[in-house]
Order: C-alpha cells, then structure tokens, then sequence
C-alpha cells in the first residue's frame, strides 16, 4: 500500500488545474525562533487552499461516463471551492451541500466557479448526510474532504514539491490537521523517499481528534470541536487517514488560539498575506514544537495550507495576537482604596507600556483592576505577578484565561446584589438568524438572564457570555437545558475574573 502511494503521488493529475507553490524563507520568523523555518505557499493557489490538489486529482481519474454524471460534495469551506473550480475545469456539474450556517462570502465563491449550492442543515454533519441521500438520488459520484486515496494522493504532491524545492537538509514538516487528508498524503510521500524527516501533525486543543485516536489506537468521535481554526474542526478523522497518520507521522502539537493568532500575524510581517487560522496552524505549531524540544539551527517548514480569511475577524486576530506571542499580559489587581495606592500601583508598572486599563468603583475597602501590560518574553507576566504581590497586591494572572480575554475586558458594571442563584456559562453560537432565539426559548420562564456579553468577531460563530439565576432546586433541568439547547459551553461560574469583577 505505501508504494502504491507513491506510484499514486508521482502519477497525480493536479498540476493541469494547481500551480507549484513556493517554498519561501519566512526571514523575521526565522530569527526570533532561532531556527530557519520555511512556509510552503499553499495559500497562493487560484482558491487560495491546497484542497484543490486532492479534489482535481481525484475527479480527473474518474471514468469519463461517471465524470458526465456529475460529482457531489459536502463543505463549507475551501473544499467546495477546490471541487468547484476543478468541475468547472473537467466541464462536469458540481453540486454542493453547505449548512445554512455558512457565510454568504464563501456561498458566493462557490457559486462564482460554477457550482451549484444547495443549503442544508446548521452543521456539517447535516450537509453530509443531505449530500450522501442526493449522491443516491441524482447518481452523483462523492468526493471525499480527505478520506479517500486520489484526494490523498493529490494532497501528497506538496511533499513531492518541498524535497524537490529544497535539497539540503529538512529537521521537520509541520503539517495542520483536520481529517488528515494533508498530512497523510505529505507523509506517504516524504517518509519514503527521506525517513530522517520528521512528520509533526498541528491540532488545536480543542479539535484534536487525530491525536486523541492515536493515543488510543483506534478513531476517536469528539463531542464537540473548537470552531477558531473552523478549517480543521473536524469530530472524526478518516479510516485511511488514521492509518497513514499512525504508520508515518511522528509526533503531535496542539496550541492555543493565541498562538494562531501570533502565527497569522508573522506571516503577514514575512510576506504581507494573511492567513485563514488553519492556514497558520502548522507555523504556530512550529514555533511551540522548537520552543517545548528546545530547538535551535533546525530548518524546519510549515505548510500554509490555506488564506480564506474573513476580513471582519481580523479584529479579533490582532487583539490576540499579542498575548500569543508572548507580547502581552492580562492581570486582575486588587488595591486598597485608599490615597496613594494607584500611585503605588503605577509605580510598580514602571516604564512598561500599559494596553488596557479598566476600573469601576464597587466597593469602599478595595477596589480590582483590570491591567493589560506589554511584555517582551513569556516568563515576565511570572515575574510582574510575583512583584505585584511582594509589595501588597493580590494579583491574578489572566493571560491564559479565555473568558476573560474574549469577554470580560470589554465589560463594565461590576458586581450587582441583585444577581442571586447566578450561574455563568460561555457559549458558541452559530452566526445565524434564531440562534439566539433558540435558546431563549429553551430556557424555563423563571430562570432570570443577569449578565450578557456579545461581540461579533466576524467568525462563522459567535461568544457569548451569559449569567442567568437558576434556583438551586432547577440544577437538574438546566442540565437538560444544555443538553436540549446543544450549543458548545463552558461552565464559567467558578473563574476568578468573574468572582473579581462580575
């Protein structure tokens, strides 16, 4: 089987509708990491994603009868576009089963390579199972995101390109993962022709499928998947993906939203492009492989697999890129209120450059900041906290916090007496019309809404913060609320930012 995939790779269709992408210094990135780390230029293909190997490769080796047919596929993403423009290539029809969820940009793109979008369902999983009943119904032929042998092949041919671009000496191949189609054909390739490579696959904590079943050794479903790095939320991978994954990739990854974030932000400092957050997954990975292992003169390269950004959510890309890259801290400080203490305080911030500041008076004893402070290394916040605290005030570290760097900052008010029974909760919604409705209508009559934080970041999804007061005799049936409801969430009750400041 693995020689077939090289036969596979080497026997791919892709370069009649893909280009040979760079293979290019990223110079800035490089020397802060203190290694020679390469980009491969995915994102500068005719839909700015690799997909487009895969899905062109495994249309152009259908029969010609089942071609005229037509091809279906299930995607809310860059693999729509990839068979859409290879369809419009083959001169074949393409239909494509989107959720109703996703946003009109990418709807538009697809429509704008000629194929035909059908609307069904608020996830993923329900276009698929619309797309597997039409494939049935009209004698479509499925093409796969990354399960299948021509889509992986097709993939594989970017690592035919990096050991034909770059001769010397590669350490390792940083390569995001989401089904695993990428990194399977990438692996299949190099680990056959240059064993010494090291194959590192990139998930995000909190879409890790590929990890946790390895760590298993058998296909792990997970309940729920982060939606940030949207191109690589996926709950399952793949049958052949998992098991390229375990005979070929090395080792795994996982980072941060703050790290994506850092990681979009050097590459437009390297190149001027802004990658999609899957697109920046493998450099971000990257970065923390060679800061965990130590690493130093290494060349390592990282796959910049895809730049289908929405532009409104750079907003939140730049408000966090700092914090990922160890520019930034976020502090909850209590002072005594009391003359002089502020004077106190600021003294102790010194000459460090102050990113936020914010304060509401709420009680007469003491009083609780919450400061943003410019750092130049990721062991300063440990430093400044310890400093803090030596000289009287009690301080919390909330870099890594999540609620409070995507809701409280932006959120004024403090504490209310009024707020009994409170329970605070942070949810996904899905940006649609009737989400929010949805839960509202979910909630029982007598459980009272307290707090509400919204801000759109221009994402497929949007962060909620809620408090509603549910009795203590209610905990049952607002479980089954949570179930009903079926939103991702996070119990928040119990963060100190939220004892501190809600």
């Amino acid at each position: 089987m693995s020689t077939d995939y090289l036969k596979r790779i080497l026997t791919s269709k892709v370069y009649d509708v893909a280009v040979e992408t760079p293979l290019e210094l990223a110079p800035q990135t490089s020397a802060r990491a203190g290694n020679t780390i390469l980009l491969k230029r995915e994102d500068t293909q005719a839909v700015f994603s690799f997909k487009l190997r895969g899905a062109y490769n495994k249309m152009a080796h259908l029969p010609r009868a089942v071609l005229a047919k037509g091809v279906i596929a299930a995607s809310a993403g860059n693999h729509a576009q990839g068979v859409a423009l290879s369809a419009q290539r083959l001169g074949c029809r393409a239909v494509i089963v989107m959720p109703t969820t996703t946003p009109q940009v990418k709807i538009d793109a697809v429509r704008r390579f000629g194929g035909e979008v059908v609307l069904r369902g608020d996830s993923f999983s329900d276009a698929y199972a619309h797309a597997l009943t039409l494939e049935k119904k009209h004698r479509l032929t499925f093409v796969h995101p990354f399960d299948d042998p021509d889509v992986i092949a097709g993939q594989g041919t970017i690592g035919m390109e990096i050991l034909r671009q770059h001769a010397g000496p590669i350490d390792a191949i940083f390569v995001a993962i989401g089904g695993g189609g990428l990194i399977s054909g990438i692996a299949a390739y190099v680990k056959q022709l240059r064993p010494e490579i090291r194959i590192i696959g990139v998930q995000t904590f909190d879409s890790d499928a590929m990890f946790k079943s390895v760590q298993a050794g058998r296909r792990i479903t997970l309940s729920d998947v982060g939606l940030f790095s949207d191109g690589t939320a996926v709950k399952q991978v793949g049958v052949e993906t998992f098991r390229l994954a375990r005979e070929y990739v090395d080792d795994y990854v996982l980072v941060d939203t703050d790290s994506i974030c850092a990681a979009i932000k050097d590459v437009f400092q390297d190149t001027r492009s802004v990658l999609e957050p899957a697109g920046a997954l493998a450099l971000a990975g990257a970065k923390q492989y060679a800061l965990d292992h130590k690493l130093k003169g290494n060349t390592l390269i990282a796959i910049a697999c895809g730049a289908n950004m929405n532009f409104d959510r750079l907003r939140f890309v730049a408000e966090r890129a700092d914090v990922g890259e160890d520019r930034e801290a976020v502090f909850a400080v209590t002072l005594p209120e009391e003359r002089g203490s502020f004077r106190a305080f600021c003294e102790l911030v010194g000459n460090r450059n102050v990113t936020e500041f914010n304060y509401r008076i709420s009680d007469s004893r003491l009083a609780h900041v919450f400061v943003g402070i410019q750092v130049s290394n990721s062991g300063e916040p440990d430093r400044i906290a310890a400093n803090f605290r030596k000289h009287g005030f009690d301080t919390i570290d909330l870099t890594h916090n999540e609620m409070a760097k995507t809701h409280l900052r932006h959120m004024v008010g403090g504490r209310s007496a009024l707020a009994r029974d409170e329970l605070l909760y942070r949810f996904e919604f899905p940006e649609r019309p009737g989400a929010l409705m949805r839960f509202l209508n979910s909630m029982k009559p007598d459980w009272n809404i307290s707090l509400f934080h919204y801000r759109n970041q221009g994402a497929d999804y949007g962060q909620v913060l809620i408090g509603m007061q549910v009795p203590a005799g209610n905990k049952k049936a607002f479980r089954d609320f949570l179930a009903e409801v079926g939103y991702q969430h996070w119990n928040e009750t119990k963060n100190p930012a939220y004892r501190l400041f809600l």
